[in-house]
């Protein structure tokens, strides 16, 4: 008898163990789903440049911090906070738009450093019943650009490596050298701003931003040569690529160089008795060849004159037979 009892207290134990379970499951089914989901935010600096492995720009300038956050959810928004150094110079909440599809949200921060010196743009978002809480950074520098003829570091890489892309010819030293002088004296011989060799916060501005292109007038000429005497530079070409861009001084009003379309027909190289150095003729007595001086004006006495230290790297490139155009 008491076996038997024994069971049937075991059996309602069990009973209402289970009818326990089932009541709990609906409960903990509700926790679960009102849980905020869990998201991650990715930031990018689209706009800003690589020198050494290191995201850099320069005070003043803007840049745009780009901000995917996972997942999408309706109304959620972000606070952007920039800092140079520890000093706080930017705070703005923005809202996170939809994307495609909806899977994931985007936002754009504006972002202009007031001084040189590490930048670091911090973005969060509090947790709310349907997204919980986010905290990332992003960090780059603002280099300072007060620099003079000798200078060197990131500064000065960074301005080399905008001159290469658009096509001066420069020795990338990372120095603000002798060979700096001279694409940056092309450059804004490009932008028809006069000749000299400094930087200054329009140069800065412009190059940065990728102003400036030569404009090739001979593309079906293959690989050639372009003298454009107005602007007083000579690009290599190959169709309408240009590779090099170089200054020249072109012949004086007395000694003008011959204008036309003709074709390399006699390389040199080293010295000749009269100072041409590694001479690319082209027509008759008319060459493109180093000289010292070759000076930010027409002065030869004919040909076309580059500085000595560009010299060698036109005659390499130049081939015999390639056109050499030559006009205003």
């Amino acid at each position: 008898m008491l076996g038997v009892l024994a069971g049937r207290v075991t059996a309602l134990a069990a009973l209402v163990a289970a009818l326990a379970v089932i009541s709990a499951a609906p409960a903990s089914a509700a926790s679960a789903a009102a849980q905020p989901a869990h998201g991650t935010i990715g930031l990018s600096v689209p706009d800003a440049f690589l020198v050494g492995g290191q995201l850099v720009t320069v005070p003043g300038r803007t840049v745009h911090v780009e901000g995917v956050v996972r997942p999408y959810v309706p109304g959620q928004t972000v606070l952007v906070k920039a800092f140079v150094g520890s000093k706080e110079f930017k705070r703005e909440r923005l809202s996170i738009k939809p994307a495609a599809g909806g899977r994931y949200g985007t936002f754009t921060a504006s972002v202009s450093s007031p001084s040189a010196g590490r930048v670091t743009v911090q973005v969060g978002h509090k947790r709310t019943a349907t997204l919980g809480g986010l905290l990332e950074r992003r960090s780059f520098a603002a280099l300072d650009e007060r620099v003079g003829f000798g200078a060197r570091g990131p500064f000065m890489e960074l301005v080399q490596q905008r001159l290469v892309a658009l096509h001066f010819y420069i020795p990338q030293t990372g120095v603000y050298d002798t060979g700096t002088g001279l694409a940056l004296d092309a450059y804004h011989r490009l932008l028809h701003w006069g000749t000299y060799q400094s930087l200054d916060g329009r140069t800065i501005s412009y190059l940065l931003d990728g102003f400036g292109e030569f404009k090739v007038r001979f593309p079906s000429h293959g690989r050639h040569a372009e003298g454009n005497l107005s602007l007083q530079l000579i690009a290599l070409v190959d169709g309408s690529h240009v590779l090099s861009i170089y200054p020249t001084s072109s012949g004086k009003p007395s000694t003008p160089t011959i204008l036309g379309d003709f074709r390399v027909y006699s390389k040199v190289p080293g010295y000749l008795p009269d100072g041409m150095y590694y001479s690319n003729f082209f027509h008759t007595g008319y060459a493109i060849h180093g000289y010292s001086p070759a000076p930010d004006y027409p002065a030869s006495h004919g040909c076309m004159r580059v500085p000595i230290v560009d010299a060698i790297s036109i005659f390499n490139w130049l081939k015999m037979g390639d056109w050499v155009d030559v006009y205003y």
